[in-house]
């Protein structure tokens, strides 16, 4: 399987041999248990200190016994853990802490940095990241994840000479090769409509182009996601068929890989 190389002005300037992992049968199934398990990895968790509502002095349950030091006989009050203000004699005056119904005490129920590791094995690891990256050269893949390019062919995969470290030249390249296609190749970032705005995600977007460079090729720009072929995760290209642009060094690269 071979694949045109495009210079930046958007001109076919040679074909290069694709990796074998384009070949490969592309297995849905080994790519989503892939992505469930690495974006769970990526969640950030959240918890309160393991020690919050617990830095008092107060422990333990106040006993009721008739002639106990420090008992709580007579009191007319609860055995909950208290910690001591101020004594007079065998007088004491307390504040109840440490448990969920006192102040400053811990919380009743918090959440718990619990994080359930799931396995994969390393061959289907190796056999989901090749399935996506194999998605990128199918057109049944990319017309099954943009509803707007069903009717607009492009020659997948897109592979360039090199990215230009300038902006509007890597927009200039987009707008040549891609044609009508250009306006799924940047991100689009708007205000969400409804209650999803009061609730920590006003602003929704879509994911734009994904530009796989090599490790030596360095590019900064805003509107597209720039990964290394040899850092390329499922949580870059899951949904399958992402619209991808390769560098030929990227080529090389992946067909340097244990396949």
């Amino acid at each position: 399987m071979k694949a045109t190389i495009y210079s930046l002005e958007g001109k076919k300037t040679n074909e290069i041999e694709l990796p074998k992992l384009f070949d490969n049968k592309i297995r849905e199934d080994l790519a989503i248990k892939l992505y469930e398990i690495e974006k769970s990895l990526a969640k950030q968790l959240y918890s309160p200190s393991p020690f919050a509502g617990k830095r008092h002095s107060a422990s333990g349950i106040i006993s009721h016994l008739r002639h106990d030091w420090k008992g709580h006989y007579g009191k007319g009050i609860s055995r909950i853990p208290r910690k001591v203000m101020w004594r007079r004699g065998t007088q004491f005056f307390w504040i109840g802490a440490e448990v969920a119904s006192t102040r400053g005490g811990r919380r009743a129920h918090p959440p718990k940095i619990i994080r359930k590791i799931r396995k994969i094995n390393k061959k289907e690891v190796k056999m989901a990241i090749n399935s996506a990256l194999a998605s990128t050269a199918n057109e049944k893949y990319l017309s099954g994840r943009y509803s707007s390019l069903k009717d607009i062919k492009i020659k997948l995969p897109i592979v360039v000479e090199t990215v230009p470290n300038k902006s509007k030249d890597i927009i200039a390249f987009l707008k040549i090769v891609l044609g009508q296609a250009f306006g799924v190749a940047l991100k689009n970032k708007t205000v969400r409509a409804g209650k999803g705005k009061l609730r920590g995600r006003k602003y929704k977007s879509n994911q734009g182009v994904l530009i796989v460079t090599s490790k030596d090729e360095k590019v900064k720009m805003k509107g597209v996601d720039v990964v290394q072929a040899n850092r390329v995760s499922i949580l870059d290209v899951y949904p399958l068929g992402r619209l991808t642009i390769f560098t030929e060094k990227a080529i090389k690269e992946l067909g340097g890989k244990k396949e």
